[in-house]
């Protein structure tokens, strides 16, 4: 299904058509704050496992991140961190960061890593904002699958004619961009940025 939904005035009933297909064990491409991506129901074993196919990497190998909704969501899935980095965390969701922190026993194991940590992202978009609320836990963020011919996928209608025939739905939210979150580790003991990508993390670290 090809489906457009508006970046500013998420349409309730095509939010909830999504929401079904997630809850079915759909499998979704979506618009975040960066680029697009692909996402299903964090708590879906076998959809987690077509996107794995889909971009062909081992579920036990995959470094997915999930979507959550607002800050207080992310502590559901998350141990208890401390007073700085929760202030961090405030100034920057919603915002273009994903954040690996310690995971807590409401995550599922397959989306684990060994270190028993998790990546999160809040994204400063709509759209994903009022998916999450309505299914009420987290999706699953996952970059879609590029070829040596094309640096990143911005076009809604290019994504589905590439990846239509893969997923359940592709969402039209708009042009996406090139550029992927900045990725963010907390779990070492002092911050390290794993990967430089959309947002100031400069500026959002003091430095």
């Amino acid at each position: 299904m090809y489906l457009q939904i508006h970046p500013d005035n998420p349409q309730a009933r095509n939010i909830s058509k999504v929401v079904d297909y997630l809850r079915n064990g759909g499998v979704i491409i979506y618009p975040t704050d960066t680029i697009y991506g692909l996402g299903c129901d964090i708590f879906n074993t076998e959809a987690i496992n077509r996107i794995c196919r889909i971009k062909k990497v081992d579920p036990k190998k995959s470094h997915f991140s999930c979507i959550c909704s607002d800050l207080s969501h992310i502590s559901d899935y998350t141990k208890s961190v401390d007073t700085p980095t929760f202030r961090l965390l405030k100034n920057a969701v919603p915002g273009p960061f994903t954040f690996i922190l310690e995971a807590s026993k409401a995550v599922p194991k397959l989306f684990k890593t060994k270190r028993n940590t998790i990546g999160i992202r809040v994204p400063d978009n709509k759209i994903c904002h009022e998916i999450v609320k309505e299914l009420g836990h987290p999706i699953v963020s996952a970059s879609l699958p590029m070829d040596n011919e094309v640096e990143q996928y911005t076009d809604p209608e290019l994504i589905y004619e590439v990846f239509g025939d893969l997923v359940d739905v592709v969402i039209d939210g708009g042009p996406g961009g090139i550029v992927p979150s900045t990725v963010l580790d907390f779990t070492t003991g002092e911050v390290q940025v794993k990967r430089e990508g959309a947002g100031d993390w400069k500026k959002l670290l003091g430095e």
